[in-house]
């Protein structure tokens, strides 16, 4: 359960005239040095009067760049000497990944427009009355309290027997998520699906994490079409070609297991499909980056340039954290481009958990303060996964 400039690079337009003074010359090659391009010019002879600059197409590993031409008139030339044209070929490398993801982002908006099956706009159903817990259950502490607790800053670094216990809260949790994926067809209510998980959750011995969590009144969130994140489970039926996120978090002996799935209701367009398995791939992208010693910054990098080859958004307002005893921790986890300090350390559990979107990641809340809707109502998909971190890489708990 969810909790850099770009500096575009351009040429000056770069003129190499034959008959300039050495001055000139010498200032040329002075900043072609300090832009550190690698250039290499070639000659050729005209009958034409001025300098022309092309650029030539690039491969996928540099930036093209381009220049407009530049026209002199034979009136400033001294003399009857007569001049020649020049032909400056630049090949530059790219200094960093910033400048095509610029190139991308640009690209992106223009078709954010494509074409899917446009869904009628989320309205909000009727929600049930809380479903009970029996006494015998362990509850987590904050159901003392309908505020939303804060956000500890302890990071949840475990012993053997921690970890044990971590295994098993993730592997129920893995269990009850796919369990509720069955569920997932048209005319079938959210709250029905939240109806089931609890049941399930409970008959484990276990308590559904989400229910009482800052006074949110179900068992399980359940996110569709355009909701981002938190949706609540209601009298909405499901319909074809509805998408909808399941998130579940079971608190097992003293333990939180947190994870989530988008799945598929019924026949669903082919773009949406699309989007589902690049931010399903983009979370596993970032999971492979993590193992002890690195630096928490490079999840966000990682999912980022997948997302981006295909032009999506990777939306900022919603994070991963850390989790074990305590449901929401540090570490903070961005899935976006970020310069956030610190690095990961063997025996922490947090989740990775990234949402995607077709077009804007602006969003509006519902007066419920919790169910998240994209702002220009696209669709938004997440996938999520509590991991832990070895000394070689990182476990993925929340597998059955």
């Amino acid at each position: 359960m969810s909790v850099a400039q770009f500096h575009h690079f351009q040429t000056p337009p770069l003129s190499v005239f034959s008959l300039l003074s050495s001055f000139y010359l010498s200032l040329f090659f002075c900043v072609i040095r300090r832009m550190v391009f690698s250039a290499s010019l070639y000659q050729a002879s005209t009958s034409s009067s001025f300098l022309h600059e092309r650029s030539l197409s690039s491969s996928s590993s540099s930036t093209l760049l381009t220049a407009p031409p530049l026209f002199f008139s034979p009136s400033t030339l001294s003399g009857k000497q007569s001049c020649s044209q020049n032909k400056l070929v630049v090949h530059a490398k790219r200094l960093s990944g910033l400048e095509e993801a610029m190139r991308i982002r640009r690209e992106r908006e223009l078709r954010s427009t494509r074409k899917f099956r446009r869904r009628p706009p989320l309205r909000r159903g009727r929600v049930s009355p809380r479903l009970p817990v029996p006494d015998h259950i362990p509850k987590p502490p904050y159901l003392s309290s309908s505020l939303l607790p804060e956000l500890s800053p302890e990071h949840q670094i475990h012993d053997s027997e921690g970890i044990i216990k971590m295994r098993a809260a993730c592997e129920l949790a893995a269990r009850v998520l796919n369990y509720a994926g069955t569920l997932v067809r048209p005319s079938v209510t959210t709250n029905e699906i939240d109806k089931a998980v609890h049941q399930m959750i409970i008959e484990a011995g276990a308590y559904p994490s989400p229910l009482g969590y800052g006074g949110f009144p179900k068992s399980v969130c359940t996110s569709v079409n355009e909701c981002m994140c938190h949706g609540i489970p209601d009298s909405r039926q499901l319909q074809d070609g509805d998408i909808i996120n399941i998130d579940v978090t079971v608190y097992l002996n003293g333990y939180h297991g947190d994870t989530s799935k988008t799945f598929l209701c019924g026949n669903v367009d082919d773009p949406l499909k699309r989007l589902i398995k690049v931010t399903e791939e983009c979370l596993e992208r970032g999971i492979a980056v993590c193992k002890d010693g690195a630096s928490f910054k490079k999840i966000g990098k990682r999912i980022s340039e997948h997302a981006e080859k295909y032009g999506y958004s990777v939306v900022e307002r919603f994070v991963g954290h850390g989790v074990g005893t305590v449901f929401h921790s540090e570490p903070i986890i961005l899935h976006h481009r970020n310069e956030k300090p610190g690095c990961m350390v063997e025996g922490q559990t947090f989740t990775i958990e990234p949402i995607l979107t077709m077009g804007s990641i602006e969003c509006v809340t519902w007066p419920d303060n919790w169910t998240t809707l994209t702002a220009d109502g696209g669709p938004a998909v997440q996938f999520e996964h509590t991991i832990l971190i070895t000394r070689t890489g990182a476990e993925i708990l929340t597998l059955c």
